[in-house]
Parts: structure tokens; sequence; C-alpha cells
């Protein structure tokens, strides 16, 4: 069984990811935040180390979508 930690993201972005996965395969948000931190980490290790720019790119969609400021 996997260990597991709690990320904390504004109430109001909660809102709008419930909202945004109503009639998806996502049964809650800790699904699609799951689904995307997978996605990242998995296209980033196959390019290999990330590099300076990349990492800022992520970091300005992180917060464009609110989970960090």
């Amino acid at each position: 069984m996997s260990d597991y930690t709690t990320v904390s993201i504004p109430k109001d972005l909660a809102d709008r990811v419930e909202e945004t996965i109503e009639g998806t395969s996502f049964s809650s948000t800790s699904d699609l935040v799951r689904f995307m931190l997978r996605s990242i980490v998995i296209q980033h290790q196959q390019q290999g180390e990330l590099t300076e720019a990349e990492f800022q790119d992520i970091t300005e969609q992180l917060q464009d979508l609110g989970y960090i400021e």
C-alpha cells in the first residue's frame, strides 16, 4: 500500500475542479491532481532532466491553475 501526503489548494479552485470533472472518469479532485502530476513527471522523466526553462514553465502553469502562488 502507498503512503500519502496532503496537498492543499484554495477552496474556490477545488470547487472549479469539481465542476470540471463532472461527467468524466475522475471521481475526485485528488484523482485529477494525481493524473496531472503523474503526466508531468512521466513526460519529463522520458525527456531527461528538467531545464530551468521547463521548470519555470511548469511553475507558471501551476500558478495559473492556482496550485501555487
